[in-house]
C-alpha cells in the first residue's frame, strides 16, 4: 500500500504521517516512513538546495529537474523495495506536488511535468493521497512559527513566495482532487491534530481489515 499527504504550506502533513505511522506499526503493519524531497542521502542534498532562501535565482525548470531526480533516486532506493517487501509506504509529498507546484503554480508544460513525473516513478502512482486542505493564511502562519522553532529560518524558498503562488497551489490541489476523488481525500486541516488524525484514520481501517484478510 503507497499513501501520500500533500497540501500547502504548514497544512500538517508530516505531524499526520508520524501519527499514522505510529497507528500502523501498533497493529503490526511494516511500514516505511519517507518524504519528498529528502527520503534518501543524495535526496537529502538536493532539499538543502531546493528549500535554501538563498537560491533565489533557481529557475522553475532547474527546480522540475531538481524534484525529478530527488524522486528518480527515492523512487529506486526507498520506496520500491519497500513495497516489494510488503511494507505499507507513507510519503509526505509525492508526484502530485509537482503536478500543482512546478506545473499548475510555475507554469511549465504540463505534459513535460506529466512525463517526468511518470519517468522518476518508474510508471509508480500513490494507491491513496490525503490532501490536507486549509487557508493560505493559516497554512503560512503555522510554516513560520515552525521554522523559527525549528530554525529553519533558511530553509523557507517557498514559504516566502507571494500569497497570489500560494492560492494558486492550493486550488490546483482542490482541483486535483475533484478530477481524482477515487484517490484523492481531502481532510480539513482547520481541524486540531487529534480530529484530523481521526478523520484520516476512519479511511485507513477498512485498508487494514482488508490487508488482514490476504
Amino acid at each position: 500500500m503507497f499513501i501520500t499527504f500533500e497540501g500547502i504550506e504548514g497544512c500538517g502533513k508530516t505531524t499526520q504521517v508520524k501519527r499514522l505511522a505510529i497507528r500502523l506499526e501498533r497493529a503490526g503493519i511494516p511500514i516505511l516512513m519517507t518524504r519528498e524531497p529528502g527520503g534518501t542521502r543524495i535526496g537529502q542534498e538536493i532539499r538543502k538546495i531546493l528549500l535554501d532562501a538563498r537560491n533565489e535565482s533557481l529557475s522553475s525548470l532547474a527546480e522540475l529537474f531538481l524534484y525529478a531526480a530527488d524522486r528518480s533516486q527515492h523512487i529506486r532506493e526507498m520506496i520500491q523495495p519497500a513495497l516489494k517487501d510488503e511494507k505499507w509506504v507513507l510519503c509526505d509529498r509525492f508526484s502530485d506536488a509537482t503536478t500543482v507546484y512546478q506545473g499548475l503554480s510555475r507554469g511549465l508544460d504540463m505534459d513535460l511535468v506529466a512525463n517526468l513525473n511518470d519517468l522518476a516513478a518508474d510508471g509508480l502512482r500513490p494507491d491513496l493521497t490525503f490532501l490536507l486542505d486549509c487557508p493560505v493564511s493559516v497554512g503560512l502562519q503555522r510554516a513560520f512559527s515552525r521554522n523559527k522553532v525549528l530554525h529553519h529560518e533558511n530553509q523557507d524558498r517557498f514559504e516566502r513566495e507571494k500569497e497570489k503562488f500560494h492560492r494558486s497551489v492550493r486550488q490546483g490541489y482542490l482541483d486535483l482532487a475533484n478530477r481524482e476523488k477515487g484517490r484523492i481525500i481531502v481532510i480539513d486541516a482547520t481541524l486540531g491534530e487529534d480530529e484530523m488524525e481521526r478523520a484520516i484514520f476512519r479511511h485507513i481501517s477498512p485498508l487494514m481489515e482488508k490487508a488482514k484478510e490476504k
